[in-house]
């Protein structure tokens, strides 16, 4: 049986695991653009740790939003994504406070759970659609 990033295995009911409910999940960039010296001032290990603390992270190779980099997909739990949740795209997440921002609404339940909060308004972007191979 293949297990999730939180330890749930297919058979597991929808949103939980043996420790309890499935946590929002994070994915952060960190390639071509984002987590490089091409980002200058930011601690990119740092950043990823701090949201460690919160949630389940998982690094990506490039999403292809160079544009918007540092980029953080905050992916919701299976709570949020039953009350109409669904993943929230962030980018230019280049300083603390930001990061600070994003802990604590995924704390308090994240996409479809709690309120995003207005300032990450100022960071949420919606990506452009992928090719794909035809």
């Amino acid at each position: 049986m293949p297990a999730t990033p939180a330890g749930a295995t297919s058979d597991d009911p929808i949103g939980e695991t043996a420790a309890g409910p499935v946590p929002c999940r994070i994915v952060v960039c960190r390639d071509c653009c984002c987590g490089s010296p091409k980002v200058t001032g930011v601690d990119h290990t740092a950043q990823t740790e701090r949201l460690r603390e919160v949630a389940p992270v998982r690094v990506s190779d490039c999403l292809d939003v160079c544009d918007q980099a540092n980029v953080i997909v905050v992916r919701p739990s299976a709570e949020g994504r039953a009350a109409g949740g669904r993943p929230v795209w962030l980018g230019l997440v280049n300083d603390p406070d930001a990061t600070e921002d994003i802990a604590a609404w995924v704390r308090a339940g994240g996409p479809g759970v709690a309120p995003r909060p207005e300032i990450l308004d100022l960071y949420a972007f919606t990506p452009k659609k992928r090719r794909t191979a035809s």
